[in-house]
């Protein structure tokens, strides 16, 4: 088998239990080929897309702050980031740590080496004195064997919102699972997307300019490449949906009509109702009281909230 059947059969069975269910879903994972990549570039560029500045606007505020919390109760520290990406916002802390000489080493996790392999080279060239480790694991393999190791306390980073891509219950077996992992002392440092006025959500995914409709159905236009399917987009809509009482934000493709589509790399037929919908992303929004319980559930005390100037975003520090 080729590498790329076997990415297409990975890209297969989770298409193929998603839509063979009562209620269909997609994984948002698949919004994220060389197109979706670029398309989700344009959507943080968009006037819309209130996020991409918060979390940049409060490291740079309060780069301080964090590092006097975090660098209290020992002489050193480990800063683990799970999920680092281009490392743009956290390289705001690096660069500040560093300056500061404070005795910390930095160990990005994912599970792509290629990425860690491109964020360790632009470290080194921007923060040639950063203590960099990569480490090419599932985030609490990582955690494993870190703790097989270290004697100084963990600082854990999870930014970006992105445990909004949890639905609740399984954000809380999330964190609770990485508190598990943690000795007393450690933290977690974890970007949540505030409720705010449910206008501004609702038009962060669905904005005039049609970016956002653009991106979700690039997930069916890479269907029909990567597994011979014949989806005509122009027979589903794109449509998000918020709850302000919860703060969870949904979005759906949904069907025009009653259709059947083929499948034929994965020899499947999947019959569609007119205006069944296909569930493809989550993104949750939170309140203090709803991060309180989280944290406590998961044996954590919240130290502090550091907010963007709008409030629209708040990194929290939680404690063991």
């Amino acid at each position: 088998m080729t590498t790329t059947e076997k990415i297409n059969f990975s890209v297969g069975d989770a298409v193929k239990e998603g839509l063979t269910q009562k209620e269909k879903s997609l994984p948002s994972w698949l919004f994220y080929d060389a197109e979706g990549d670029r398309l989700f570039q344009e959507i943080m560029n968009m006037p819309e897309y209130y996020l991409t500045n918060c979390e940049y606007d409060i490291f740079q505020k309060y780069k301080d702050e964090i590092l006097s919390i975090i660098s209290t109760d020992a002489d050193g520290f480990n800063l683990i980031e799970f999920g680092a990406g281009d490392g743009l916002k956290t390289e705001i802390l690096l660069k500040h740590f560093v300056a500061e000489k404070a005795n910390f080493n930095y160990k990005p996790v994912d599970i792509s080496q290629n990425v860690l392999n491109l964020l360790q080279e632009r470290m080194q060239k921007s923060i040639p004195d950063l203590d960099i480790k990569p480490i090419n694991k599932e985030y609490f393999s990582a955690l494993d064997a870190l703790n097989a190791e270290r004697k100084n306390p963990m600082v854990v980073l999870f930014m970006g919102g992105n445990i909004g891509n949890f639905e609740l219950p399984a954000a809380q077996s999330f964190v609770n699972h990485i508190s598990s992992k943690l000795r007393k002392g450690d933290r977690i440092i974890m970007g949540f997307d505030m409720k705010k006025d449910p206008e501004l959500i609702r038009n962060a995914y669905n904005d005039t300019q049609g970016i956002t409709r653009l991106f979700n159905m690039n997930l069916l236009k890479r269907l029909n490449s990567e597994l011979d399917a014949n989806f005509n987009l122009e027979e589903f809509k794109h449509y998000p949906s918020y709850d302000p009482q919860t703060g969870t934000t949904k979005s759906f493709l949904i069907s025009q009509k009653e259709q059947e589509v083929n499948l034929k790399f994965i020899n499947t037929t999947v019959h569609f109702k007119a205006w069944e919908l296909i569930h493809v992303e989550v993104s949750q929004k939170f309140d203090e009281d709803m991060i309180e319980n989280i944290a406590k559930e998961a044996g954590l005390n919240v130290e502090k909230y550091f907010y963007d100037d709008k409030r629209y975003f708040a990194d929290v520090v939680m404690r063991k």
